[in-house]
């Protein structure tokens, strides 16, 4: 088991680094390939209307006239030592963890992404509960009684929920249970540890709204992995050994059921924590998904290489915590 999560450790670590790589890829090296000179490609970090002047300072202080490799170097040790930014007389430090530094509004990225990170894990966090409990309950009972009213009407429900983008369906309980019907008042976030009582009821509707989507996947994904299961021959033979029918399910089943859930629920989870988007505009959520349609709508292009170095670090972290979960559910993986 340690020397498997050493492998995947290492395998992660590697990943990170391509990760990085391919991403300072899309933002400095493929605009050169389409043809962007280094001055069009610094102009985009200043506002409107840049003076030559402002352009080559930018094009010096990033880096953007030396070689490729230097600039990717340049970039690797600053989110680790940190790099400092000089405006003739002025200078600006960007600490570590370095994940870029806004020439338009002369902040840190990551105290900004920091500043956003609460509201989108405790968006994703709560909403991951809720799909994962509602999807695969749902599923198990529908994988039980297959053909059953109750099968017909889940799987109906789960394909309307596959179905309707997370716009609609948000906009639509925001009308009918805040405006039409006010269950839950719109308000601003307010952090867990001030207030548990409001941090829940903010985002109670959030939750629901966006496990909705989710679950409706995770029962449709449950109900067919379980009835494969179930029509294996050990199965049967635990069946015929007498053992109890709630052992069968959940401790054969279940278990062998829940290695394809446990790969689509870390990825999905990794790409939450790196900005549910479109539930944080719709519920005007100050989390680090608005913070990058910020940051794409103003074309700040460090604030949106900063939330795609943290998603991708969310992805990989949150693949490497399914590989551990893969060896203890299944220790057959192990082996691999």
């Amino acid at each position: 088991m340690f020397a498997y999560i050493i492998r995947r450790l290492i395998s992660a670590v590697i990943l990170l680094l391509i990760v990085s790589a391919v991403t300072f890829g899309i933002f400095f090296v493929l605009p050169k390939l389409a043809g962007q000179t280094g001055d069009q490609l610094a102009a985009q970090y200043i506002g409107k209307a840049p003076s030559a002047a402002d352009i080559a300072a930018v094009k010096k202080n990033l880096g953007l006239d030396k070689p490729v490799f230097v600039q990717y170097w340049d970039f690797l040790k600053g989110i680790f030592v940190g790099i400092d930014y000089k405006f003739g007389p002025d200078a600006a430090t960007c600490n570590v963890p370095c994940f870029g530094y806004s020439f338009k509004t002369h902040l840190e990225v990551w105290p900004e992404i920091q500043s956003r990170l609460p509201v989108t894990i405790s968006l994703a966090a709560g909403a991951a509960v809720v799909w994962l409990v509602s999807g695969v309950a749902t599923g198990v009972l529908s994988a039980l009684r297959p053909g059953s009213v109750f099968d017909r009407l889940a799987m109906g429900v789960a394909l309307a929920g596959v179905s309707l983008p997370m716009f609609f369906t948000g906009a639509l309980a925001l009308a009918l249970f805040t405006y039409q019907w006010p269950i839950f008042e719109r308000s601003d976030y307010v952090p867990l540890f001030e207030d548990p009582f409001l941090w829940a009821q903010t985002l109670v509707l959030p939750w629901v709204t966006l496990a909705f989507l989710y679950s409706a996947l995770y029962a449709r994904l449950t109900r067919a992995s379980m009835l494969e299961t179930l029509s294996e021959d050990y199965i049967r033979t635990a069946r015929a050994k007498g053992l109890g029918e709630r052992k069968v399910v959940v401790r054969h089943g279940l278990r062998a059921a829940l290695t394809p859930i446990v790969t689509v629920f870390g990825m999905d989870v990794g790409l939450l924590l790196g900005g549910a988007l479109i539930t944080e505009q719709v519920f005007s959520l100050k989390g680090v998904g608005a913070f990058a349609v910020e940051a794409i709508n103003a074309n700040d292009l460090p604030n949106i290489l900063g939330v795609t170095l943290l998603a991708a670090f969310f992805i990989v972290i949150c693949n490497l915590v399914v590989d551990v979960l893969y060896a203890a559910v299944d220790p057959r993986v192990r082996l691999s």
